[in-house]
């Protein structure tokens, strides 16, 4: 555990009931005169965006819709809303998404400018300075976007997912309103709320843990354990919901204060050459990491155990070893893939993604256990 660290957070959160109403005064409030809205496709089709935009009219404020992003953009695809962005003269941004349209937009924060661009962070994260406001409006419980200071891109080239980190693109507000993910697609829910469930266990087993991180993990499984297959079945689950989305963004802040581990690392090959969905490429790697790791952080997973399941078991093997079976219990009941066979990736390509997943360092440094290439192997093994 750290025994120096530090915690950055969104200037203000609004959550609850009627929490999107908070726009108006928002953007009134910072005389906002050209509106960026990022978004995405799925987004607008679903009709997600029409009730913050009954707010942003309210307010009268000029506007533009950035909908044109894949799932899983590549740096040059989000690069393109940047600068459509960029070109509008935005002075205000809302994103209305899921992880990849809040990493765009954030990225977008510090880009008002065509000095640099994405490419350049790859390698210069912290080139990039704070220009204009965000708020963030997430529309899974799960990737925990709306409290990071990181956005996630793909780099075809090196057929890799990467993280850019800058402590300048933490949002400055975020809204936590239930509505904007009671229709989520069960697949969805439930692939972001395992994402989630990632982060916080990362965090609470990763070298980094703090006191800060902890105390933010901690209520994120005790609340995700709790609520997640409730919150995926049941439509009309809002408790359950509105749990998984303060669930989502406590494990956000755990990240901002600790790291995940492994389980992110290993998984970031999945999405940049296979394009498997980030919360799946999860899912599928959260038990086989957590096993592997089980010796070298048992008393961590303990305490989640006595925190969260409180069931029959005495010894702190028993209690850990319970711990990693309600993971596989989630991802079962979710019906998640476990497998890659399921996105035909061949087991030849084995050595590809172990040389991958080895080449994310920023992640693995922050594993209890150490991780070397064999272990990789050994890993990726359990689910080809």
């Amino acid at each position: 555990m750290l025994h120096a660290y530090n915690l950055i957070m969104p200037h203000q959160v609004f959550a609850g009931a009627d929490a999107l109403s908070n726009i108006t005064e928002l953007l009134k409030m910072h005389q906002v005169k050209q509106l960026a809205i990022f978004t995405d496709k799925g987004i607008r089709d679903a009709g997600l965006l029409e009730l913050p935009l009954q707010f942003v009219k309210t307010a009268g404020v000029s506007y533009i819709v950035l909908d044109d992003l894949p799932a899983e953009p590549s740096y040059g695809e989000a690069q393109r809303l940047v600068d459509q962005c960029r070109n509008h003269g935005a002075d205000f941004i809302i994103a209305v998404g899921g992880g990849s349209v809040m990493d765009t937009a954030k990225l977008s924060s510090i880009l008002m400018t065509d000095a640099y661009g994405i490419k350049e962070l790859l390698d210069q994260p912290l080139l990039g300075k704070k220009q204009i406001r965000t708020l963030m409006i997430p529309t899974t419980a799960g990737t925990g976007s709306e409290a990071t200071p990181n956005a996630i891109v793909a780099v075809p080239e090196k057929q890799l997912k990467i993280g850019i980190v800058n402590p300048e693109m933490v949002p400055d507000y975020v809204i936590l309103d239930a509505r904007m993910i009671k229709k989520l697609p069960r697949r969805i829910a439930a692939a972001t709320g395992v994402d989630a469930l990632a982060h916080a266990i990362e965090c609470w087993t990763s070298k980094k843990a703090n006191p800060f991180s902890d105390l933010y993990a901690r209520q994120a499984l005790e609340l995700i354990l709790g609520n997640i297959e409730e919150a995926c079945d049941d439509e009309n689950a809002m408790d359950a919901k509105t749990k998984m989305q303060l669930a989502s963004f406590y494990a956000g802040v755990a990240i901002t204060a600790s790291g995940t581990t492994a389980v992110h690392a290993l998984s970031y090959p999945l999405g940049g050459k296979y394009h498997i969905a980030h919360g799946v490429s999860n899912a599928m790697l959260l038990v086989p990491v957590m096993t592997f790791n089980e010796p070298a952080c048992r008393d961590r997973l303990a305490a989640v155990y006595d925190l969260c399941i409180r069931g029959g078991e005495t010894t702190v093997e028993g209690k850990s070893r319970a711990v990693i079976a309600r993971l596989g219990s989630i991802v079962e009941h979710l019906d998640i893939p476990t497998s890659l066979s399921e996105f035909h990736v061949p087991s030849s390509d084995l050595e590809q993604l172990v040389d991958a997943g080895m080449q994310v360092t920023r992640l693995l440094v922050n594993n209890m256990r150490e991780v070397t290439a064999d272990d990789a192997r050994r890993i990726y093994q359990t689910i080809l």
